[in-house]
């Protein structure tokens, strides 16, 4: 699909987030961001991963996080989606001191669609998550198996999984249909 990068996709399309925190009540962090997520107009989860603790990458000297990654259907165009996430993240206390240091949510932007772009604000897909198995094992969750890109997800976390280096664990499931309806009476 081609999607402008400025202007409203012409239907729904599937996109891939990946969330992260390492910072005060890590589990609160990831669920308030995937409330956020869901209430802004153009954006619905539709699928959301077990979380993961996982080891820092990068900076080792902080707190393990907590990852996962959501599927949404959305309407916005890939830069608008990339801004929206960047200002929940701001909304929701993130401060950004130093490259792969402790944060309270981080949301990244894996896969929109089939989309594939290179622009300064934003490379699509993104172009570190094969390299990570903190973004990979979740996103493996959610991934459809139409996605172009789900072979190669699956390959790439089977070998991360096996090899067993990244320090990762499944940490919690989780229903977010359920999490998120209100209680009936």
């Amino acid at each position: 699909m081609a999607a402008s990068s400025e202007h409203k996709a012409s239907a729904p399309v599937t996109a891939y987030i990946a969330l992260g925190s390492n910072m005060g009540d890590r589990e609160a962090h990831l669920m308030r961001a995937i409330g956020e997520l869901n209430n802004q107009p153009g954006i619905e989860v539709t699928a959301v991963s077990g979380i993961y603790e996982t080891d820092p990458v990068g900076y080792t000297d902080q707190p393990a996080f907590l990852n996962m990654a959501v599927a949404v259907k959305t309407e916005l165009a890939p830069l608008e989606l990339l801004r929206t996430q960047l200002r929940l993240e701001s909304a929701l206390g993130r401060i950004r001191q130093e490259r792969w240091g402790p944060r309270t949510i981080d949301l990244d932007l894996l896969l929109y669609d089939n989309v594939r772009m290179d622009q300064e604000e934003l490379t699509l897909p993104h172009p570190r998550m094969m390299e990570r198995a903190f973004v990979l094992v979740p996103l493996h969750d959610v991934i459809s198996s139409s996605h172009p890109l789900h072979e190669q997800v699956s390959t790439t976390t089977a070998r991360a999984l096996q090899a067993g280096k990244d320090g990762i664990t499944l940490w919690k499931t989780i229903n977010w249909r359920s999490a998120s309806e209100p209680s009936g009476s």
